[in-house]
């Protein structure tokens, strides 16, 4: 291949979630699939070995090269690169250790190497005890999954609002499924509704409501554009801003103190100038999904219409409860 010509992307389907999950049950019907395992090179990539194990022998194709990672330290870009090369393969699933942080992950992975699908799988006689002990964990691997699927769901023993409810404080786009006891699938079809009315031109988000705002703009900011919104939140002035221009958001909790960050939107305002840091205000604006310096491309840029001082609100850090 010639040097200036890019590689094509290596596509990886991520596997993710806590031992006896369901992963490799799940991965092993999916090799079995006829329509997924088709004859292309293979790379199962095993980071979490648990009770039960892969039978390559039941795979239509035999282009299945299964390889294993014990070793975290051993999860990096080198060794992966060595061992696709080594393996043949033209694409990667992934088992991934429900230990190791996503954030490892994807600081790892080869750079062409592309995650086209995440899926987490959860045991949910264990999932709350998991959720109450090692909520970043949970946080971590949900949040970056399409779908969660709770294996060995017992009906009439577990409520899925308190399932859907821990689901929806971290992600509003992740899917939910149940397999249950009896071996039954359901998809989790609760509604939803945001705690403010965005059908409406102009809409205002209380205080207790700012995180899951911002998190819903973030994810589907196309919705909003054209819409009037008034949200509290603390400005925020960098020399590096083009004139005219402030950050005004929150802090925003999404699991525990450690993951705690200032989530804000950009505002264009001519008096701009005028405010301080930290500085809490009360603000109104026009959001416009546009292209900005300061989101490194497109996202929601606040037309700033009113601006008025305000006090700190009795709980400075949002989340999503």
């Amino acid at each position: 291949m010639p040097n200036n010509q890019p590689a094509e992307d290596i596509p990886v389907y991520l596997f993710v979630g806590f031992l006896e999950g369901g992963k490799t049950k799940f991965i092993q019907e999916t090799m079995e699939d006829e329509r997924f395992n088709n004859g292309e090179h293979t790379l199962l990539l095993v980071c979490e070995e648990g009770i039960e194990e892969f039978d390559p022998s039941r795979f239509p194709s035999k282009n299945v090269a299964i390889r294993t990672i014990e070793e975290q330290e051993d999860f990096n870009e080198e060794n992966l690169k060595a061992i696709l090369k080594e393996s043949g393969a033209t694409r990667v699933v992934l088992e991934y250790n429900g230990m190791w942080t996503i954030q490892d992950l994807f600081e790892n992975l080869p750079v062409e190497w592309a995650v086209y699908q995440a899926m987490c799988f959860v045991d949910a006689s264990t999932f709350l005890n998991y959720n109450q002990n090692m909520r970043s964990l949970v946080v971590d691997k949900i949040n970056v999954s399409e779908l969660v699927v709770f294996n060995r769901f017992d009906t009439k023993t577990m409520d899925n609002v308190e399932f859907h409810k821990i689901v929806r404080g971290i992600s509003r786009r992740t899917q939910i499924a149940y397999e249950t006891t009896d071996g039954q699938v359901a998809y989790d079809d609760i509604q939803d509704p945001l705690p403010f009315d965005i059908t409406k031109d102009e809409f205002t988000v209380n205080e207790q409501d700012y995180a899951l705002f911002y998190r819903d703009i973030m994810e589907e900011p196309d919705k909003y554009n054209g819409k009037t919104v008034t949200f509290l939140g603390a400005a925020a002035r960098d020399p590096k801003f083009p004139k005219g221009v402030f950050a005004v958001g929150r802090h925003v909790m999404t699991c525990c103190v450690e993951d705690i960050q200032y989530c804000w939107l950009v505002a264009e305002w001519d008096k701009a100038e005028m405010l301080e840091n930290r500085q809490w205000v009360r603000v109104t604006g026009k959001i416009a999904i546009q292209r900005h310096k300061l989101y490194k491309g497109k996202g929601p840029v606040l037309k700033i219409e009113a601006v008025v001082l305000s006090n700190a609100p009795a709980q400075e850090v949002a989340t999503f409860y």
